[in-house]
């Protein structure tokens, strides 16, 4: 396999960064493949969706926003259905539309998440529940729904999750807790369905540039605070999923592929 190769610099005062950043040459590794993306309108959602198209699959991204998601849609090539994975009493209906539209699922990405950035102490019930709602209950069932679908129809497929390097480590905020939460029931799923031929995964990505995070891709990158002293873009993330998701990583299942350089590894000699 060929790889495209793409070098970037980004400039604190007095700080230069360099990435390298690879890419493999685009084929057709997810060619028939029917991906449904939830929120697919920006940062590592839109990215994936991106990669994955132009590795052959047909995609639908979800999202919030009717006007900001038609018009991804539109600049991407794929369809596209409104959902609030909050609201579980829709998932019947956005089930039935997404058959239609793709004819088919092979394919969940739980993307769509939230990040209310509190500490401890200022964490309130509201947010508490939308953070929990957004990350795991909502993709939960969502999961829950288009598995049993596969398995009615006897499909192989794959879900995947994108959890945090949170979710590796001890935390007091919800968004942590959610994150540990979607681990657990990756290997637990995984477990569940790998004799039918579904197979389930994470990637659990560090600090990349998103509305959530705050960081932009076309802004200074430098953030002391990751180990390549930068933070990850969303196309390198994209990169791991669509190996995920494709045909050549079929002897991986209930793995969190955790993308941050080992920053949380619990080495003996920190």
């Amino acid at each position: 396999m060929r790889i495209k190769t793409s070098i970037k610099k980004f400039f604190k005062p007095k700080t230069i960064v360099s990435a390298q950043i690879n890419y493999l040459q685009a084929g057709e590794c997810l060619k028939g493949k029917r991906v449904v993306i939830t929120g697919g309108t920006g940062g590592i959602g839109r990215a994936m969706a991106k990669r994955f198209i132009e590795e052959g699959a047909k995609v639908l991204i979800t999202g919030r926003n009717p006007k900001t998601l038609n018009q991804v849609s539109l600049d991407l090539g794929c369809e596209a259905l409104v959902l609030d994975v909050t609201q579980i009493d829709t998932f019947d209906e956005f089930l039935t539309q997404t058959i239609d539209r793709l004819g088919g699922i092979d394919c969940l990405v739980n993307n769509a998440g939230v990040s209310l950035h509190e500490t401890f102490q200022s964490v309130t019930p509201e947010g508490f529940d939308q953070q929990i709602a957004t990350n795991f209950k909502g993709p939960f069932f969502l999961s829950q729904k288009i598995l049993a679908y596969m398995d009615q129809h006897g499909l192989k497929g794959h879900i995947l999750f994108i959890s945090s390097e949170t979710g590796e480590t001890a935390d007091v905020r919800p968004y942590g807790l959610t994150k540990a939460a979607v681990n657990s029931l990756v290997q637990g799923l995984a477990y569940l369905y790998t004799k039918k031929g579904i197979r389930v995964n994470a990637v659990a990505p560090g600090v990349t540039a998103s509305g959530m995070t705050g960081f932009r891709a076309e802004d200074n990158l430098y953030c002391s605070y990751n180990p390549n002293g930068r933070v990850y873009l969303p196309e390198e993330i994209a990169e791991i999923a669509a190996f995920l998701l494709s045909d050549v990583s079929n002897c991986i299942s209930g793995q969190i592929i955790t993308c941050n350089n080992a920053k949380t590894i619990n080495a003996r000699w920190k």
